[in-house]
């Protein structure tokens, strides 16, 4: 029986949720999808970067990831709206909701893609795919394209074809006409590093990419070029997933809202995120080995410094303070606008062995920590906090979000009582 995969992508997704959202639930009337828009980052606090852009901002080039400014000097009439991650999860639930009617194996890719895997559930591909499609709209009210074929590369592939709200074929026979005349940099896993270098070697489409000779590509890309070489000639044994393998790291970052020049509002912002990753962990019930800090300063130069723990741990405190000792290694007093903390070695045997030279009672500031985890479960992520982040009358700034990294408040929510809704 031939392997059918559905690869499910919507169409500018966080531009278009906030037109649907706008649309059904808020009496707008403009559909931001029909002119020049995006969503964008707050400039002020250094997030301003074009997130999502309508079909007629691309007419104006305006590109994914490119600062706000940028965006606005190639379309001065471009509406931008602010990111709203909360709409965002909701859409892309209802989406998976509705997914869950037509195959039982669905792995999400991301907020906004997913794989279906229809084998032996569909007689027409084609036909249930534009039932699926138009249901979305339907009910969602936005587009998706599908693309369809054997594997899961070739329809991620056929769903990057026209878009928007189409259904596209890519099966193995369709490769050297449908594949094969696209730029090289249209392949999965081709980035612009990979791009250049396959550029020079003559390289340009994706068709001379897959009669490329292996030990010419292995020279330059090592076996990364062997790999898309691989998907170059529509070759992928992988499985549609339904459960996300286990984490092999956990890690938050954030961009500061101005430069940080000394070291006492450094660590503070190293707290907020040791905050955030431990709860992580301890919600995950994994433990680390490794912590590693990693900074970025005001000249855009990246550093990285890690260390080992004398034991694995989910602790605030442990990663916390072995964040510090990174950080007084690495940071060489240049004013900085992003840190990060990341971690490794993840264990998820709860067991530590006993040391009588531990710094810490683990087990007891375990309890601690569980306690304020389940607090801020049943009460709302402000409901404990740490003194040194409280806001108190006559403080000297800066006030630092107790607990920092991933997606920041501004972009979780909206108060659409100070947007102007056309």
């Amino acid at each position: 029986m031939r392997r059918i995969i559905f690869h499910v992508d919507v169409n500018s997704a966080f531009l278009s949720w906030e037109a649907v959202y706008r649309l059904r639930h808020l009496g707008g009337t403009l559909d931001l999808r029909t002119i020049p828009s995006a969503v964008g980052g707050d400039q002020e606090k250094r997030h301003g970067i074009i997130l999502a852009k309508s079909i007629p901002a691309k007419k104006y080039k305006v590109q994914t990831g490119e600062p706000i400014v940028d965006a606005r000097a190639k379309c001065p009439q471009l509406m931008l709206v602010p990111p709203n991650y909360e709409l965002y999860q909701r859409s892309s639930k209802a989406m998976i909701r509705i997914l869950s009617e037509y195959a039982d194996q669905i792995e999400k890719y991301s907020i906004d893609e997913a794989f279906l895997d229809m084998t032996g559930i569909c007689q027409d591909p084609k036909e249930t795919a534009e039932k699926l499609k138009e249901q979305i709209f339907r009910k969602l009210g936005f587009t998706v394209n599908v693309g369809i074929s054997s594997n899961k590369l070739l329809a991620k592939m056929a769903s990057d074809f026209e878009k928007p709200d189409r259904v596209h074929t890519l099966w193995p026979e369709e490769i050297p006409k449908k594949m094969w005349p696209l730029p090289v940099r249209d392949l999965f896993l081709v980035g612009g590093r990979s791009q250049k270098k396959l550029e020079a070697l003559g390289i340009f489409t994706i068709g001379q990419l897959a009669k490329a000779p292996e030990p010419v590509l292995y020279a330059a890309l090592k076996s990364h070029g062997l790999q898309i070489r691989k998907y170059a000639n529509g070759i992928d044994e992988s499985e549609v997933v339904t459960v996300p393998p286990p984490n092999k790291g956990y890690g938050n970052s954030l961009t500061t809202p101005a430069d940080v020049t000394d070291p006492e509002t450094a660590r503070l912002y190293l707290l907020s995120l040791a905050e955030t990753v431990s709860a992580r962990l301890r919600a995950d019930g994994a433990m680390v080995r490794t912590v590693e800090v990693s900074l970025r300063d005001c000249h855009l130069k990246n550093y990285h410094h890690q260390r080992q723990l004398p034991a694995p741990t989910d602790l605030t405190g442990e990663i916390y303070r072995t964040a510090c000792q990174c950080f007084g290694e690495l940071w060489n007093g240049v004013p900085l606008r992003h840190l990060g903390i990341h971690t490794s070695g993840v264990t998820r045997t709860l067991e530590r062995q006993l040391c009588m030279f531990d710094p810490v009672d683990y087990e007891k500031c375990r309890r601690a920590e569980a306690a304020v985890d389940l607090l801020r479960k049943r009460f709302g992520q402000d409901a404990v906090k740490r003194a040194c982040f409280v806001e108190a009358p006559g403080k000297k700034g800066p006030f630092v979000d107790h607990m920092g990294g991933g997606i920041s408040r501004e972009k979780r929510r909206v108060d659409y009582t100070k947007e102007r809704i056309l």
